[in-house]
């Protein structure tokens, strides 16, 4: 099992680091073929990408905060990402069918 951490931000890093948690590759993209079933993906990613991770056997732990509209569009230092209640969130996600829309 490989344990991914998606993010080009530092603090983000530093934020994990200081929780102790171990991730094998960090990298500011992924694509669903670089990861295998039972692999580990920890980032902000967008929900297709979410569900094509699951669909390949992965899990996804998704770094949620509570960013006001004043903090977005900077980076965020480890304390920041406290202070604006960061935490780590596990979320199984699957397509549907679109024809269940409208």
């Amino acid at each position: 099992m490989t344990r991914w951490f998606v993010s080009r931000h530092a603090g983000a890093h530093d934020w994990l680091a200081e929780r102790g948690l171990r991730v094998d590759r960090q990298v500011a993209h992924l694509t669903p073929p670089q990861v295998e079933p039972g692999d580990l993906v920890i980032g902000t990613l967008p929900i297709n990408l979410v569900a094509a991770l699951c669909a390949r056997g992965a899990r996804y732990l998704h770094l949620a905060l509570e960013l006001p509209a004043e903090a977005r569009g900077r980076e965020l230092s480890a304390a920041e990402l406290d202070r604006y209640g960061a935490r780590l969130t596990c979320y199984e996600v699957r397509e549907l069918p679109s024809d269940i829309v409208g």
